[in-house]
């Protein structure tokens, strides 16, 4: 499985823990859009996309089956987050000078 494009849509909310919101395309042929970029207490992770239940929980609508293609996925997304993040605060930090 290869990831072949990620797309960052940066959200700019005061005091939210959901950073980015998240499209993946596998193989060229397979898109899952709405994993989520959340902050946490131990740094940012992704959340995959979820519906609520009728209980009030939220269950995954898509997700990897192992670890091994969790931590793949977590690795991509988040090099390509922290790759954006860059840019865009180089932006802004060229826009302010």
């Amino acid at each position: 499985m290869k990831i072949s494009d990620v797309r960052i849509r940066f959200v700019k909310r005061d005091n939210s823990k959901l950073k980015a919101a998240v499209s993946i395309t596998i193989d060229d042929c397979f898109v899952v859009h709405d994993i989520k970029v959340l902050e946490g207490t131990d740094g940012i992770f992704i959340a995959m996309p979820s519906r609520k239940t009728s209980e009030g929980g939220f269950k995954d609508i898509a997700h990897p089956l192992n670890s091994e293609t969790r931590k793949m996925l977590e690795k991509t997304i988040l090099d390509a987050y922290m790759a954006e993040s860059e840019k865009e605060q180089a932006a802004e930090t060229a826009e302010a000078e």
